[in-house]
């Protein structure tokens, strides 16, 4: 059994309901932007809000995600995660990426992988993007929002990114949006565990065992050129640790190096 079916089944629970707060919206600029400027109430230790369409929704940088009104998830999720030392804080990205990979992996047996840092691929094609932003206070990381764009029930895709899928695309029938949005946030609060216990040794393997490209040598890009290397590790501040051909370690942070085509 490998490690995520071990850990996976120590952490399965009853359907129990989510303890989450939950905001809908019709439309919002974005998601991100509503959590940064809201209060939560006393006590309240995850907050989640889902519009069915945001005008200014973006990735990456300047990356814009492209999303059909009413037909994608679009939401963000708010933590304010104290135990998280601050250079260890790509624990978090990593927490994020498997709760998502779970819950999709009950409508996809197959081909779901986790693409540093933190999208989720279905074979060589993207399924979902996240952006992560964290605030620290105290020298402790005091809110982290996860604004996540997650392909559903669209199709068509009009904008020039090389590679978006959806899971009706990938399941040949549209999927209750709801219903998804359940399973997620259950597999936030459930994975959530891991942080308390501080296990990070456990997000970090289920992590490096889920990774897109994980095994064998596949073509990459940086500043120098294109080259063939093999994924070593992610380390905890969320470097990305290759070895080349010729046996020499690269350390690159994001945006420092890109996956070379198929």
């Amino acid at each position: 059994m490998k490690i995520f079916d071990k850990l996976t089944a120590a952490f399965r629970k009853p359907q129990e309901q989510s303890k989450a707060t939950i905001i809908r919206l019709e439309e919002v600029d974005s998601t991100n932007s509503y959590l940064r400027t809201y209060t939560p109430q006393e006590g309240e230790q995850m907050t989640v809000v889902v519009a069915d369409y945001q005008t200014a929704g973006r990735g990456q940088g300047t990356n814009v995600w492209e999303s059909e009104a009413g037909k994608n998830l679009l939401f963000s999720v708010l933590l304010h995660p104290y135990e998280v030392p601050v250079a260890t804080q790509f624990l978090l990205s990593e927490y994020g990426a498997l709760a998502l990979k779970e819950a999709l992996s009950e409508y996809v047996s197959e081909g779901i992988t986790l693409k540093w840092p933190n999208d989720i691929y279905w074979n060589d094609k993207k399924l979902s993007g996240t952006l992560i932003e964290t605030k620290l206070g105290a020298g402790r990381i005091k809110d982290c929002i996860y604004g996540v764009g997650l392909n559903v029930n669209q199709t068509e895709f009009k904008s020039d990114a090389p590679n978006p899928v959806s899971l009706a695309q990938i399941l040949g029938h549209e999927v209750d949006r709801d219903e998804l949005l359940k399973k997620i946030i259950r597999s936030f609060e459930k994975h959530y565990d891991l942080i308390r216990s501080a296990n990070y040794g456990a997000i970090s393997g289920l992590y490096h065992e889920a990774m897109y490209r994980g095994k064998g040598f596949h073509e990459f890009e940086d500043s120098d050129g294109k080259f063939e290397g093999a994924i070593i590790e992610v380390e905890d501040d969320g470097h990305l640790i290759l070895r080349d051909k010729e046996g020499r370690i690269r350390s690159y942070e994001f945006k420092e190096i890109k996956y070379g085509k198929i």
